[in-house]
């Protein structure tokens, strides 16, 4: 599952801030959960909206895109 299909940026959400899909949980909040060294379990806990598969694809096209030869 790729995270374009998992997220969405839609001005009438959050003005525009990407969310996941079927969701108003801004993408911004898991990395922040995380950078606060919680885990996906608590993230997921905190947002029982968003699926595990959700946050895993999002966190997979992330790597990809950073570890992507220049």
């Amino acid at each position: 599952m790729k995270a374009g299909g998992v997220t969405i940026s839609d001005p009438d959400i959050l003005g525009g801030e990407r969310v996941f899909v079927g969701t108003r949980v801004p993408v911004r909040s898991l990395f922040d959960h995380l950078e606060a060294g919680e885990t996906i379990d608590d993230f997921l806990t905190g947002f029982p909206s968003v699926q595990r598969e959700q946050v895993i694809a999002v966190l997979e096209e992330s790597r990809a895109h950073i570890l992507e030869p220049a």
